[in-house]
């Protein structure tokens, strides 16, 4: 469990088209094998530390011709931001996606100064 040490946390959250692949037949729609697409996601304003961040599927389109093999991470989190990373692999097709992510962390505050 994560424990903020002052009163001032912020949330922040969003949605991310990754991609739309089956309109030019694209990686993940067309390909085989390992796959990713990443994006990176600016917050709206920076925190203290690097936050919590939490991410989701929020929309796929995916072929049932094959498995539906998918796997959707936060990666690279810092205090201004980070990557989301969707993998796909073997024989799935995906024509596209849409993440949602939520961010929890501390924000700077009026008392949080330093002497030294």
């Amino acid at each position: 469990m994560r424990k903020f040490e002052n009163g001032t946390i912020g949330i922040d959250h969003g949605d991310v088209v990754l991609f739309s692949d089956f309109e030019d037949d694209g990686q993940m729609w067309r390909g085989e094998g390992p796959r990713q697409s990443r994006a990176a996601v600016v917050f709206a304003q920076s925190y203290t530390k690097p936050p919590h961040v939490q991410v989701s599927i929020s929309m796929w389109d995916i072929s049932n011709n094959t498995n539906i093999r998918a796997d959707v991470q936060a990666e690279k989190i810092t205090e201004t931001g980070f990557d989301i990373v969707f993998r796909t692999w073997a024989d799935t097709q995906v024509a596209r996606v849409r993440v949602a992510w939520t961010s929890f962390g501390e924000l700077s505050h009026d008392d949080g100064w330093e002497l030294y």
